[in-house]
């Protein structure tokens, strides 16, 4: 049996004349409108006095194989703790009588190869934790009583206007028994742009030429999508109670309403999500960064329905305005959907993610725009961390402060990772130091074991992915590498976020607007192993070469070198093919 007819009950998928329309607009090969309904039928809505005291209903993704999932995440557990508790109990005292250099070199090579482990056991404490605590939401019908209005934006020269063209019409194929207004938020003012809106029936709107709302900073800032949504708020979000929204390049399934807006009838949500999904699936770079989602969308965010925590992703969504302006609005951050996260849940508001696949969108179709991307959501990360987060932990409360610092940690403990292992491989292999002394047989054991059953666990993960386009019982190994070779770029947002470097939202180009790849796409990369191939060479000419110590750097030389290389084999294989 598929992945598919496990998730999706026989009868329950039906074809209107507004889906076949819709439709129409995404790719034909994947079956969308069934990935819609991933979370169920929807209950009938409440009467009476349960209208007032609704809950969003919760319900175990694990309840098919609960001793089973137990039982590998509590191995996975025990076999990662019980390699780092080993590695902390064997750890002895640098020998004073070493030169100076190897004696600093050792306690560093100490502290550095314990605080790795650290983070490898954080990652995954975070895994196991997600594991036991995925949540899906129960559908419910809407009440159509609510005002509603669908948003998504555009900037003129930067996202094809026949692209919004395509996303403007699907949404209005998207059903609701209300009010629904449709809206295009326009940061140029364009006529060509004002045309296309009148043509279709949609509301235009434009900040352009207003002061009050181009400002340096804050919630009305210039050039971003943030203080876009802020001034449409600020203009017309009185005569709504909730907008949806997708970016401009995400196709949004004629039941977006239907299955978005039902768990507002519990007055504590703030906000209703659902995953990211890449309908140009036609290209390595695309398949490879949609295959890398696929642990926060399939895995993460339903952990977070477990306390009505998951995070806001600006690609698709429900935005109850009252709750939205009860923090000033969304926040003034390059990821401001997940600093308004933060403030919502710091304000009480409770959120809901759906595993329903309501739009489909455009990814990265090259390295340029796929390092741009991962930059862009690396840095917000990290500053988040470092500039708000320690504020915010008190008001969200020692659970949900947990579960977000586990969910913000993969970014920055990536970094600091790649950043201790090469100072590791540096007093090594140019200093001769020698740090934690174990037997490399029990130590490879040890190892291999924990990162076996941390794959597993992975592995076994992977019948919750949400994706429509990967096969069921797919590996999701490209996703891995994607996030291996993406390290370089982690560590360079992480350093800039450090330096407090300035860095501005970027739009990431879509459909025609691709940007071109250049050898300056790789150059994090290309600077990372500019340093490792050095390191090999003194260790050679030192003599100092061991091969563990010697196996790291050449490692990450692959990771670093990898990239550039495919880059150059499509070329290549592009020159070789015949022109018509």
């Amino acid at each position: 049996m598929s992945r598919l007819q496990e998730k999706v009950p026989t009868g329950r998928v039906r074809v209107s004349a507004a889906l076949q329309a819709a439709t129409m607009l995404l790719p034909a090969r994947y079956n969308y409108s069934a990935y819609s309904v991933l979370a169920g039928p929807a209950d009938p809505p409440p009467q009476g006095e349960d209208q007032d005291r609704f809950r969003v209903r919760m319900k175990h993704v694990a309840r098919r194989r609960p001793v089973l999932t137990v039982l590998i995440t509590l191995f996975a557990f025990a076999f990662e703790s019980t390699f780092f508790g080993w590695l902390i109990a064997s750890i002895a005292i640098p020998d004073r009588a070493l030169h100076p250099a190897q004696f600093f070199g050792a306690y560093v090579m100490i502290g550095a190869t314990a605080t790795i482990e650290l983070f490898r056991l954080v990652n995954v404490v975070t895994l196991c934790l997600a594991t036991l605590l995925a949540r899906d939401p129960v559908p419910v019908v809407p009440d159509t009583t609510m005002r509603v209005a669908f948003l998504t934006t555009i900037v003129p020269g930067k996202e094809p206007v026949a692209m919004v063209e395509k996303t403007l019409r699907a949404a209005r194929h998207v059903r609701y028994g209300g009010t629904y207004d449709v809206w295009l938020l326009d940061e140029g003012d364009d006529p060509e742009v004002k045309a296309m809106c009148a043509r279709l029936g949609v509301h235009h709107f434009s900040r352009k030429g207003r002061a009050e709302f181009n400002t340096g900073s804050g919630a009305f800032k210039a050039k971003t999508k943030h203080g876009n949504y802020n001034s449409w708020v600020e203009v017309n979000g009185d005569d709504y109670d909730v907008f949806v929204s997708v970016d401009p390049d995400h196709v949004p399934l004629p039941n977006f309403c239907e299955r978005l807006l039902g768990y507002f009838r519990d007055e504590r949500v703030g906000f209703v999500v659902g995953p990211q999904i890449y309908g140009n699936y036609d290209n390595l770079v695309t398949r490879w960064a949609e295959s890398q989602q696929y642990l926060f969308h399939s895995l993460l965010q339903r952990a977070g329905n477990r306390r009505g925590i998951a995070m806001l992703v600006g690609t698709n969504n429900a935005v109850r305005i009252k709750a939205l302006k009860s923090i000033g609005g969304l926040q003034d951050s390059i990821t401001e959907d997940m600093a308004t996260s933060l403030a919502l849940h710091a304000a009480k508001w409770r959120s809901v993610y759906t595993p329903d696949v309501l739009a489909v969108g455009e990814g990265p179709s090259s390295w340029t725009d796929y390092f741009t991307q991962q930059h862009r959501w690396s840095r917000g990360t990290d500053e988040v961390v470092m500039r708000k987060f320690a504020r915010l932990a008190l008001k969200l409360g020692p659970a949900k402060a947990l579960h977000y610092g586990l969910l913000m940690s993969y970014y920055p403990l990536t970094a600091l990772a790649w950043l201790l292992g090469a100072l590791n491989a540096f007093c090594y292999l140019a200093l001769g130091a020698q740090g934690v002394h174990v037997p490399q047989e029990v130590w490879l054991m040890l190892y291999i074991d924990a990162a076996l059953f941390q794959i597993g666990l992975y592995l076994f993960n992977r019948r919750h992915n949400t994706s429509p386009h990967e096969e069921a019982g797919s590996s999701g190994l490209t996703g891995m590498v994607a996030s291996t070779l993406s390290t370089p770029i982690y560590v360079s947002s992480f350093v800039g976020a450090l330096l407090r470097r300035k860095a501005g939202f970027v739009v990431t180009p879509k459909g025609d607007s691709t940007s071109p790849d250049r050898l300056a796409t790789f150059a994090p990369g290309l600077r990372w192993s500019v340093f490792f191939v050095v390191l090999l060479v003194i260790a050679a000419v030192t003599g100092h070469v061991d091969n563990a110590m010697f196996v790291w750097p050449a490692l990450n030389l692959l990771i670093c070198l990898t990239p550039p290389a495919l880059w150059f084999a499509q070329r290549f294989q592009r020159k070789k093919e015949p022109t018509e």
